[in-house]
């Protein structure tokens, strides 16, 4: 029997009772990234890289984590991210983390890949809801989505453009990890060590992805050294071809998988409302920048007309603080919530947001920083040497620019 969830306080604690539940296939589909893992790795390195210089004889006996994200009130300056097939490590774990959202009073986004359907989230779980619509082929399909999505009151849709093709998820290759899932030769005695997931999948069979139901080629093709990403969607998507689709959709706009400050101009005069400084989590194109690194370039570029959000590594609140000191509006969490649902269903992926909102308040109070508003570039420092800062500091905004600046003398001075 498992033990509860007094002794995880981390995420990482999260993590390994997650990897302690699940089949080894099941936690590395979940776990894993493309290739040789090193963008997956350099997201949350990147946030180790930064350090924190705290103002101190400040008054934070009290710290207001409240703000707001596309308008509304939010209870922290975060929101849970799509993540897919949640149900496989969870049965009903999108409608669980869908609750927990909203007990926190943040969003939560669908993807289309979950094992939910969009209005079982909107019925079982109601609060401030996205929908997150991969860029299917079938046209027809993603419209209807799109359109159910706007009647069962979801406030957002959150288009990711960093899948014109699935990367190359080689955990998954490994395993011969396919959906439908097949449990054959290579991975039976993986399977055979975790009973209780096994004997449920068994006897109550696997759930579905209700939103991707029927469409071809859902299998992965391991010859093809293919993943189960990518399938069934459109790689010839491009900016008109978004701006037809804002064009339908009377809500808010969130375009997820931006990295480069080059592609955000096109895509606010189309109307987008958000944008996600998002790599998918290092699970598409290894070797891409980590996205804390990114981040500044896009917030320069957005220059205050639309919020900007970012994915990918946040572990600890103190993440989030400096994520928010480099610009960004608010994070979007993945697997840190993801392993909470996993290890503990909805008291997991609550348990996971309480140590983020504690980590963040902590930081808050640590650096001297009452309100999220205080928050800022000026207790951000980094070490000696820091390559990023060249490449960076021209496309920083103006405080972030001058506090680069500030670093690199400081480093000429020490040499």
């Amino acid at each position: 029997m498992m033990p509860g969830l007094d002794d995880c306080y981390s995420i990482e604690r999260l993590r390994q009772r997650a990897r302690a539940r699940l089949p080894r296939p099941i936690f590395d589909f979940f776990d894993g990234g493309a290739e040789d893992e090193r963008t997956l790795r350099e997201n949350a390195e990147a946030f180790a890289e930064v350090r924190l210089a705290p103002r101190v004889l400040r008054d934070v006996a009290r710290v207001d984590l409240s703000g707001s994200l596309l308008g509304r009130p939010a209870g922290m300056p975060l929101a849970i991210g799509p993540t897919g097939a949640v149900g496989f490590g969870r049965r009903g774990g999108d409608v669980m983390l869908a609750r927990a959202a909203a007990a926190a009073g943040i969003p939560y986004a669908l993807s289309t890949s979950a094992t939910a359907a969009i209005e079982e989230i909107a019925d079982k779980a109601p609060g401030r809801l996205w929908f997150q619509a991969y860029i299917l082929q079938d046209k027809e399909r993603l419209h209807d989505l799109v359109a159910r999505a706007g009647a069962a009151g979801y406030e957002a849709l959150v288009i990711t453009v960093d899948l014109p093709v699935g990367g190359k998820r080689e955990r998954d290759l490994a395993h011969g990890l396919a959906f439908p899932m097949k449990i054959g030769p290579r991975n039976f005695f993986q399977f055979a060590r975790k009973p209780a997931w096994s004997l449920d999948m068994l006897l109550r069979r696997p759930p579905v992805m209700p939103s991707l139901a029927g469409l071809n080629r859902m299998a992965s093709d391991r010859k093809a050294m293919r993943s189960v990403a990518g399938r069934n969607y459109d790689p010839a998507f491009d900016l008109a071809a978004l701006a037809r689709l804002r064009d339908r959709w009377p809500g808010k706009l969130i375009v997820k998988g931006v990295v480069h400050g080059g592609d955000v101009e096109a895509i606010v005069r189309l109307g987008a409302d958000a944008l996600v400084v998002s790599n998918h989590g290092g699970r598409q194109l290894d070797g891409g920048i980590a996205t804390l690194w990114a981040l500044p370039e896009v917030v320069a570029a957005a220059a205050g007309r639309v919020p900007v959000l970012l994915d990918g590594g946040v572990r600890r609140g103190s993440d989030i603080y400096k994520a928010l000191a480099l610009g960004a509006a608010g994070v979007l969490t993945g697997r840190a919530t993801l392993y909470g649902v996993l290890a503990g269903g909805e008291a997991g992926a609550a348990k996971a947001l309480a140590i983020l909102r504690d980590e963040l308040a902590r930081t808050m109070q640590l650096c001297g920083t009452p309100a999220l508003d205080a928050i800022g570039p000026d207790v951000l420092r980094v070490p000696s040497p820091f390559p990023p800062l060249s490449s960076y500091s021209p496309c920083l905004p103006r405080a972030a620019a001058a506090w680069a600046a500030s670093v690199q003398a400081e480093m000429l001075e020490e040499n």
